[in-house]
């Protein structure tokens, strides 16, 4: 477990953002938007300022602040001035409706809201509905009638006096996605962030000073948060950030750009960006007028679900430069098992972070043998202490200090693990239990295979078999043909029962803003 001994007087913006100021490092980069740059210097004076701003507006230790921005340089500033001044930061998902976000102001009570200017129309209907809120304060641009966060800024002290707490207690809440019931507001603590940076930063990434770093995911995922904003602090690195959505154009035109040695994805992006670089290759679509290289690249890391190998095998090809695969949880703060450069099993989610310790149990929670498929447990000491506001739920997956991560793993006689779905994503198919991953990995291996999910359905006589939805290739067409070649082929690599009894085309998959495939949406 951890080794971390934090003084009893503690604020993790200090503890990042302080040793960051040292001789020349502030005059570094700590991160790149854009045209436009901010060096740890700038992120001390301008986070400064904005919590004096938000102290002028009333906000005190433990107050929520509510943050509905989009991935700028006003966004670093606004979460760490926030936590400095003891509140708590709520980054929350830029991508939803307004009865959403009337959910999350009302569900944590948060005083403040700053809001882009750009994302101001679906919070305008809903200002009678918020009795919580206090104020609204627009980033990047202005509303009539509202304080803007660049006046506010302009007009406030670049000296704060930084509110020193506990390291246990509240720095910034993490909304999980709410695909089974509403959303729940996973709480972090100040100490969360510096296990992270104890654990995973040194045992698995191995940053550097100077090394500059790219992530699709956003700064409202627990993933993307710490990508972009804490682990680059954690080595004296810079990290590189897009406003726009993380389409593959723009991840090779931001590589090509900024030539960051790390680059954070998740596995359906990874394949986007793969089959876009094949048709450029092929000379399906017009490439740009040099094939991207992506040589400054040491590694790469994916997590959100799990990489099939032969992703992996792909990207190593095409780039020269590995994948690491992980797992992580908005609960667990950031990744807790993956990979380590250099000792990669394609197709494996990888080891324990050291700092963490697992377990796989079955239905009656006793440990399972090696081999066999049972339900994760983690605990390690940058897991969420509780849902707000949701007792139960708490009840439910917070088993003291183990927290129940939702997913089926086995592991092998190295301790290796397996992922093998969602709990409730497995199925039952002629008496024995199958994996969706298992079938989706061989599924992908088929060129005319562009994107795939798996999901188990009764046919005719009640029993349950697999049934594959499959996006094609460009130059693929749907036929019966190729649905017959599709079976043929999975069952060449696996067991002939787990093969797609069914195999429907689609022209996309739903998925999640990071990039999962919903398989729950497919089920009938």
């Amino acid at each position: 477990m951890s080794t971390l001994d934090l003084p009893q007087k503690f604020n993790i913006a200090d503890h990042l953002i302080l040793p960051n100021l040292a001789g020349e490092q502030g005059k570094r980069p700590y991160m790149f938007c854009g045209g436009h740059s901010m060096t740890y210097g700038d992120l001390h004076a301008r986070a400064n300022r904005a919590g004096n701003a938000l102290a002028g507006l009333g906000v005190e230790p433990e107050h929520r602040v509510m943050m509905l921005m989009l991935d700028t340089l006003d966004f670093p500033p606004c979460f760490w001035g926030a936590i400095r001044l003891g509140a708590v930061a709520v980054p929350v998902n830029t991508l939803l409706k307004s009865g959403d976000y009337e959910y999350f102001l009302n569900d944590s009570r948060a005083r403040i809201l700053i809001v882009d200017e750009a994302l101001w129309p679906v919070i305008e209907p809903l200002e009678s509905r918020l009795p919580f809120l206090k104020h609204i304060v627009i980033a990047n641009g202005k509303v009539p009638g509202k304080p803007s966060l660049d006046e506010l800024m302009a007009a406030a002290s670049v000296s704060l006096e930084t509110v020193l707490l506990s390291p246990d207690d509240m720095a910034f809440w993490l909304y999980t996605s709410g695909s089974t019931g509403m959303p729940k507001a996973a709480v972090h603590l100040h100490h969360d962030i510096a296990h992270v940076m104890e654990t995973y930063l040194p045992e698995v990434l191995q940053l550097t000073p100077g090394e500059r770093t790219f992530s699709a995911a956003k700064f409202f995922f627990a993933y993307g948060l710490g990508n972009s904003l804490y682990l680059p602090m954690g080595a004296g690195a810079s990290s590189v950030v897009v406003t726009g959505r993380p389409t593959p154009e723009l991840m090779f035109e931001t590589l090509e750009k900024f030539q960051p040695t790390v680059f954070y994805g998740v596995p359906t992006l990874f394949n986007g960006m793969l089959n876009l670089y094949q048709s450029w290759r092929d000379g399906r679509n017009d490439p740009p007028p040099t094939l991207p290289r992506l040589e400054s690249l040491r590694v790469s890391v994916s997590a959100g679900e799990s990489l099939p190998p032969d992703l992996f095998n792909r990207w190593k090809r095409s780039f020269g430069s590995e994948i690491l695969d992980g797992i992580g949880s908005t609960e667990m703060t950031h990744i807790f098992i993956s990979n380590r450069k250099g000792k990669i099993r394609p197709g494996s989610t990888g080891l324990a972070v050291p700092g963490y310790e697992t377990r796989l149990v079955d239905e009656q929670g006793a440990d399972v043998p090696a081999g066999e498929i049972g339900a994760l447990l983690v605990r390690g000491e940058s897991g969420s202490p509780f849902y707000w506001n949701k007792h139960q739920k708490t009840k439910d997956t917070m088993l003291g200090a183990w927290m129940v991560t939702g997913d089926k793993f086995h592991q092998d006689a190295d301790g290796y693990f397996w992922y093998d779905g969602r709990n409730d994503d497995m199925m039952k198919v002629s008496g024995a239990w199958v994996s969706p991953t298992e079938v989706e990995n061989a599924l992908i291996t088929h060129e005319a295979v562009a994107e795939c999910a798996v999901v188990g359905q009764q046919n005719d006589a009640g029993l349950t078999k697999t049934k594959g939805f499959v996006v094609l290739n460009e130059g693929s067409e749907p036929s019966a043909e190729l649905e017959q070649a599709l079976k043929d082929h999975v069952k060449e690599q696996i067991s002939g029962f787990k093969a797609p009894e069914w195999v429907e085309f689609r022209a996309e998959l739903p998925k999640t803003a990071t990039g999962k495939i919903k398989r729950f949406e497919l089920r009938i």
